[in-house]
């Protein structure tokens, strides 16, 4: 069992009250389904599960605010089958993924048992970085002549 001591970290940095709670939630993260993290491009991401054996009714996707929840349900086999070896796992399966801000789902496709979801980064105009330019004394100088001469 690992434990972490945040309280320094709460000391000197502010608006990382975030960071810290994922930090201090963090868990291992189950390692059934299989899945790839793939950087597309530099606002661009896909995530991609081998499900071998589940159809695509049985499987759903939700995205709430900062989680992507993506859940399998196998659905019961009726049919009496003796097993010599039994490599491929039919479990039901949770999966989330923390999203990080203005990270959306775009879409998502079920092929050949890969399941790909795809995610964008939209960050709104407003949050963007912007470019503020530097005036010169003398540009500031007139607009403190005229307040003293209102005066």
């Amino acid at each position: 069992m690992r434990t972490f001591d945040l309280t320094p970290l709460y000391r000197t940095a502010i608006g990382f009250d975030r960071l810290a709670q994922m930090l201090n939630s963090a868990e291992s993260q189950p390692s059934y389904p299989p899945y790839n993290i793939e950087l597309v491009s530099e606002d661009q991401y896909r995530i991609v599960m081998a499900l071998a054996g589940f159809d695509r009714s049985e499987i759903d996707i939700t995205s709430e605010r900062d989680t992507l929840h993506i859940t399998g349900r196998k659905q019961k086999d009726t049919t009496e089958r003796t097993f010599l070896h039994r490599g491929i796992a039919a479990r039901d399966f949770e999966q989330r993924f923390q999203l990080a801000n203005h990270v959306k789902v775009t879409g998502a496709s079920f092929q050949n048992g890969m399941l790909t979801i795809d995610l964008v980064r939209e960050v709104p105009e407003a949050l963007k970085p912007r470019k503020i330019e530097i005036g010169s004394s003398a540009d500031s100088a007139p607009a403190i002549e005229q307040s003293r001469a209102a005066a």
